[in-house]
């Protein structure tokens, strides 16, 4: 018996949620001020009165809170198929199932997801590539001489010069219930916030395909680039995410408990892919940051490619940061370690496909869900 049992919640109940922190809502002359400093372009200032009735209508729409402004019913399918889903959302969960199709084809290449974590590049303030965006390099023209992979590249500095690329931050609907988390996220986009041009509905199918990623990444703080925690928070719904909101009309969080405390099946939607994690450092921290990476795929059930395949390193230990690509040119050491890591996925990946890696712990019912 489980411990919610003997809490009394099958009886259909549900704690209320907590509420009471300051509201976040503006008035009209605040929100218009926001709104309007995007346009400080004196480009922009032959079309104020434009402006002005672009304002009104953004305005219109964050009053009466239009998060989804178009929808259709779910049909279906679904717990509640007269449920007005959003369009948007719907889309994203078409990609999701098309790249769970490519990944279940026992006839289509093994594909891999290589990931660049660093937020630098020579295309903005910087002005120099990252020493990540290079090592990702060799990793590629490992995988793709390989033969018989598809490798999609996934450049998070792209979040940092690229227009209209953004990670929104987790909300954390996990932590008020899990069913309240969608698969795929339904958070974003939120029009009438201003909260769109979310990148994650483009990156969920990139890990939905791959059979293996490849992380590449230097350290920030002693932690993960902001880039990379983006993603790997706004990708916990893909760990116990809910795949239907109509279950919970859309973010109703007592219905949404109530849903838990029925006993959530904790659906692994990444479950048994395989990885390999580079990480580099110039002082401190890569070995913590390697092993938050590795402990956090691993929670999510994706399985390690082989103690070849994770490496953390350090490129100009306690050196000049202008000096730190001439470093990496003369550490021949640390690219032919990063070739390798990627080669051992390509071992893993092909052993696997083969039949001949089976993950340990089959059948076995985890006595704990998180």
């Amino acid at each position: 018996m489980r411990i919610r049992d003997i809490a009394g919640y099958v009886t259909g109940g549900a704690p209320a949620p907590r509420r009471g922190s300051e509201s976040p809502r503006l008035d009209e002359a605040e929100f218009k001020r926001r709104f309007r400093d995007q346009f400080q372009d004196p480009a922009f200032d032959a079309l104020a009165v434009e402006l002005d009735r672009i304002a009104d209508a953004a305005w219109d729409g964050y009053a009466h809170e239009r998060k989804s402004p178009r929808t259709r019913k779910a049909g279906p399918g679904h717990a509640d198929p007269d449920y007005d889903l959003a369009v948007d959302w719907i889309a994203a969960r078409e990609a999701i199932d098309a790249a769970q199709a490519r990944h279940d084809d026992p006839d289509g290449p093994l594909r891999v997801l290589l990931i660049n974590g660093s937020g630098r590049s020579e295309h903005t303030c910087p002005g120099e590539v990252s020493k990540s965006w290079r090592l990702a390099q060799l990793a590629r023209e490992v995988l793709e001489e390989a033969g018989g992979f598809d490798v999609a590249f996934l450049d998070l500095s792209r979040l940092a010069s690229e227009y209209g690329r953004k990670i929104h931050p987790c909300k954390a609907c996990f932590s008020t219930a899990a069913a309240l988390c969608h698969w795929p996220c339904s958070c974003y986009p939120n029009h009438s916030l201003g909260q769109t041009q979310d990148m994650m509905n483009d990156i969920f199918p990139m890990w939905v395909q791959a059979h293996g990623v490849m992380i590449v990444t230097p350290v920030n703080w002693f932690s993960p680039t902001s880039g990379l925690k983006l993603m790997m928070d706004r990708l916990v719904c893909a760990d116990g995410g809910n795949p239907d909101p109509t279950l919970t009309h859309g973010k109703d969080a007592q219905a949404a408990k109530r849903e838990e405390l029925k006993g959530w099946a904790y659906p692994r939607h990444l479950k048994g892919r395989l990885f390999s994690v580079v990480v580099h450092g110039d002082a401190e921290g890569a070995e913590n940051v390697r092993r938050s990476l590795t402990d956090w795929m691993r929670s999510i059930q994706m399985e390690s490619a082989g103690a070849e395949a994770e490496l953390d390193r350090y490129i100009g230990y306690f050196k000049p940061y202008a000096t730190s690509h001439q470093e990496l040119d003369r550490d021949s050491a640390v690219q032919d370690e990063v070739r390798n890591a990627a080669r051992t996925l390509c071992q893993a990946l092909r052993i696997r496909r083969a039949g001949r890696l089976q993950p340990t712990g089959v059948g076995l019912e985890g006595p704990r869900d998180k």
